[in-house]
């Protein structure tokens, strides 16, 4: 498994990084997923405070063990849980990240958390604050570097000039092409994309023709013209989940792309994939065969 810096961080991560989103809240079953990830080389897992209320970082916390040392460990703060309430609301206030840090340091069983990000923003946020905190977090030791998972051009542009960031998290896949137009800057300004949403769904995976009888379409594309793009792409290349990672990876500014897995049937699915990237080097007939869009909102 190969190894990305990310951004000009001390920070090297894995080209395939796992998801804890769809990790079972099952510990056991979590466990065999993890133990298999760390043995495939995968050193980067992703989490967030949000997930499952919480539990999701204590059962990656409890499942690393002894193998943290061995993980780059992310996770995500400002979406806030509603007491009383099924929902969340945003809080970004450098109060609530504070106390946040805390609350998923003890969650995940370690003093420190190596890339933490900022669980979206919007340009209304207090951006000075924020930036002040994350800089005062890593001063503290709790933290080593600090990112955004956010789409919105106005917030990138606001906030990785003015930062330290060394990642910012996003949807891209060959069916989502949008963040294309702001690598250059993202990399200019010394961070790295880690993207999500790689295998689309499962539509960039070689189930693709089952996962398409159960969607309604996917970002712009209805579901003839996914029929279409996919049927065509499975036509000029052999196996679309090895496609899918080597079209993201193919960008120097992306260092990792983080593919969830709810079994080890999954994992060994993307790892299997991940294995016969270095054999895709034409990308010509993706770039033809996909939309080349940009964002429109939030510009």
């Amino acid at each position: 498994m190969k190894k990305r810096q990310l951004g000009t961080s001390e920070l090297f991560i894995s080209e395939i990084s796992l998801g804890g989103m769809s990790l079972s809240t099952d510990k056991k079953q979590a466990a065999t997923i993890v133990d298999m990830a760390l043995d495939a080389g995968i050193n980067y897992i992703d989490t967030a405070d949000l997930y499952d209320y919480g539990a999701n970082e204590e059962i990656i916390g409890a499942t690393l063990g002894k193998r943290r040392k061995e993980v780059i460990l992310a996770t995500k703060v400002g979406n806030r849980w509603t007491e009383g309430v099924n929902s969340w609301h945003w809080d970004a206030s450098p109060s609530y990240i504070k106390e946040a840090i805390h609350a998923s340091l003890r969650r995940l069983g370690t003093d420190y958390i190596d890339l933490y990000q900022l669980h979206g923003g919007t340009i209304e946020d207090d951006w000075d604050g924020i930036i002040s905190t994350f800089e005062d977090l890593k001063k503290e030791g709790l933290i080593r570097e600090y990112g955004i998972s956010s789409i919105r051009p106005n917030v990138l542009r606001r906030f990785l000039p003015a930062s330290s960031a060394k990642s910012v998290m996003m949807q891209y896949s060959a069916l989502d092409r949008r963040p294309e137009e702001w690598f250059e800057l993202i990399a200019k300004e010394g961070a790295s994309v880690v993207t999500r949403g790689t295998v689309a769904k499962g539509l960039l995976t070689n189930s693709w023709q089952q996962r398409l009888q159960h969607v309604n379409g996917f970002n712009t594309y209805t579901v003839d013209e996914l029929s279409t793009t996919l049927t065509d792409l499975a036509a000029q290349y052999d196996d679309l989940h090895a496609l899918a990672i080597a079209f993201n990876l193919k960008e120097p500014t992306i260092a990792s792309t983080v593919i969830g897995a709810s079994s080890q049937q999954q994992l060994a699915e993307t790892l299997a994939a991940y294995e016969k990237i270095d054999s895709i080097t034409d990308f010509k007939k993706v770039n033809k065969l996909t939309k080349d869009e940009h964002y429109q909102e939030h510009r």
